[in-house]
């Protein structure tokens, strides 16, 4: 069978299943690899060169960076800050967390690092307040 074909099948077969995307992809990987047969050894060294750059490291920085800011109460300064912006405008806390977010990515320059540290304080602020999870979290997302 053509491995392309088979490839694509099992990952829109595990799809329809209702299997998570990422575990789909792995999955369909290594029936894949393992029909055409090439040595799972590859598969290691193929995953391991995607992460061994430099400028991967900078990732996981970012992200500590935005926790110790969050730790050292920066976001909720930054919070404070944007609700005195916004004041009482429509839309209210989602326009709050889009400023802090804006502010906080000015600072540290990281848009995983900022929807970690402002979504943690924020979502649930927006949930409190009757907005919707999904919508709480896509405003994060949007604006880190």
């Amino acid at each position: 069978m053509d491995p392309t074909l088979l490839m694509a099948g099992s990952f829109v077969v595990l799809l329809l299943l209702g299997v998570p995307v990422a575990v789909s992809i792995g999955f369909a990987a290594v029936v894949t690899m393992a029909s055409a047969n090439m040595p799972m050894s590859y598969l290691v060294q193929t995953a391991y060169s995607a992460v061994d750059e430099f400028t991967i490291i900078a990732v996981p920085m970012f992200i500590l960076a935005g926790t110790l800011m969050e730790k050292g109460g920066l976001t909720s300064r930054l919070i404070g800050f944007s609700r005195a912006i916004v004041g009482p405008a429509p839309g209210g806390l989602a326009t709050v967390t889009i400023v802090a977010c804006t502010f906080f990515a000015a600072i540290s320059g990281s848009g995983p690092a900022t929807t970690a540290a402002i979504g943690s304080i924020m979502i649930p602020a927006m949930i409190k307040d009757g907005y919707d999870k999904g919508f709480g979290a896509a405003i994060t997302s949007s604006a880190g």
